[in-house]
């Protein structure tokens, strides 16, 4: 193996892969907020690091299109109308096809109880926002491809 510049590793079949590459991993992300500032930002933030993504403002919409996109991540708002992100989550981890789906949950609240919360709904990490895309691309590093 051959590390180049920029953390590239050229494996035996002379491919570019990264670990810390989205774009090598041909991520399928969903981004779940009622805010449409945030929904932009997060996809911008995505899609300039390859990544493919998929909108939802609520968990009612995101609920049908996740069985027909069927994402590898999902990043939840907690505070949305009609189903909140910790139902939403819920829904999510009861499904037999997508219980393994890694979902991350995003808020601007930071306490212990939210953060466990999301825990026994099955969210694997929280993020506070405002995020950055380190953050985005970390979380999805981190849990893509485990399942």
């Amino acid at each position: 193996m051959v590390v180049n510049p920029g953390g590239y590793v050229k494996d035996k079949s002379q491919q570019a892969v990264s670990a810390r590459d989205p774009a090598a991993l041909n991520v399928k992300v969903m981004v779940i907020d009622d805010s449409k500032t945030i929904r932009r930002s997060a996809e911008t933030l995505l899609r300039k690091a390859g990544c493919e993504v998929i909108t939802a403002v609520d968990g009612f919409e995101a609920l049908a299109k996740i069985t027909v996109n069927k994402p590898d991540i999902i990043f939840v708002d907690i505070m949305m109308p009609r189903l909140d992100g910790y139902q939403t989550c819920a829904l999510i981890k009861n499904n037999q096809s997508f219980k393994s789906t890694p979902v991350i949950m995003l808020s601007s609240k930071d306490s212990i109880f939210d953060r466990a919360r999301g825990r026994i709904v099955g969210s694997e990490k929280y993020l506070t926002k405002p995020f950055s895309k380190e953050d985005l691309i970390n979380a999805i590093t981190a849990y893509v491809g485990q399942g």
